[in-house]
């Protein structure tokens, strides 16, 4: 997991980390019948950092997650800093594709269906290297419970609203792009959408693609640190 290699780095610089699971992910359990909404995962996350009161913390979300924590800081939330990791992305026809067809794929084939089709396009060559013996196994597909809490997640996430107002962040933002992202990267869309952000700094990795923390671990440590640091010095 990608938590266990940034989380001891982040602690030795002296920052504190907290990482959480959606309800419907491991250890995290919802009761029968639940929709696991946008809408509900984002009050999820400002019921869990007013309880918590974490002092002046930057909240870091990757794809999906960075909208959410978006999403939270316009509602309310309260936040030294923001980090988008490949969340830039518009909504359409392209995207309202990848949703659907994500769905079928794991109410077909369950994740390793999904996986051996989409990690190609997800990763860079380098990651997608180590992974192959995991993947792409002589066992048959079976489909996901569709009561199963990561097929509830998915099925409603495309709910999600991609139409957010950047321009209303007034807090520092640093978005961390993958070139190798095959899948949500859109040059296009990219540049527009940080354009909006007021007080932002961008950081784009070429060798990297939609995991980033997981392909380029010391990377964004360097960045998150120094990110924090920058905010610190404030």
């Amino acid at each position: 997991m990608w938590q266990e290699q940034i989380g001891p780095a982040l602690r030795k610089a002296g920052h504190g980390t907290l990482a959480y699971n959606f309800r419907g992910q491991d250890k995290s359990p919802f009761a029968p019948g639940t929709a696991l909404t946008p809408g509900l995962i984002v009050d999820d996350l400002m019921a869990l950092l007013a309880s918590l009161s974490p002092p002046n913390p930057i909240l870091v979300g990757l794809s999906i997650g960075g909208l959410f924590a978006a999403q939270a800081i316009r509602s309310g939330t309260q936040a030294s800093g923001l980090v988008l990791i490949n969340t830039l992305r518009k909504a359409g026809p392209r995207l309202d594709w990848i949703n659907a067809a994500m769905v079928k794929a794991v109410a077909t084939g369950g994740f390793p269906l999904l996986l051996d089709m989409m990690l190609p396009m997800l990763v860079n060559a380098e990651r997608l290297a180590t992974m192959r013996e995991a993947f792409l196994s002589d066992q048959p597909y079976a489909p996901m419970d569709p009561s199963h809490g990561h097929f509830n997640l998915m099925d409603n996430a495309g709910a999600a609203d991609w139409d957010f107002p950047y321009e209303s962040l007034t807090l520092p933002v640093l978005i961390m792009t993958g070139l190798k992202d095959r899948v949500f990267y859109d040059a296009d869309d990219v540049a527009e959408l940080t354009a909006r952000v007021g007080d932002v700094r961008s950081l784009e990795l070429p060798d990297a693609g939609h995991l980033i923390p997981a392909e380029r671990p010391e990377r964004s440590v360097d960045a998150l640190i120094g990110f924090a640091a920058e905010l610190a010095d404030r």
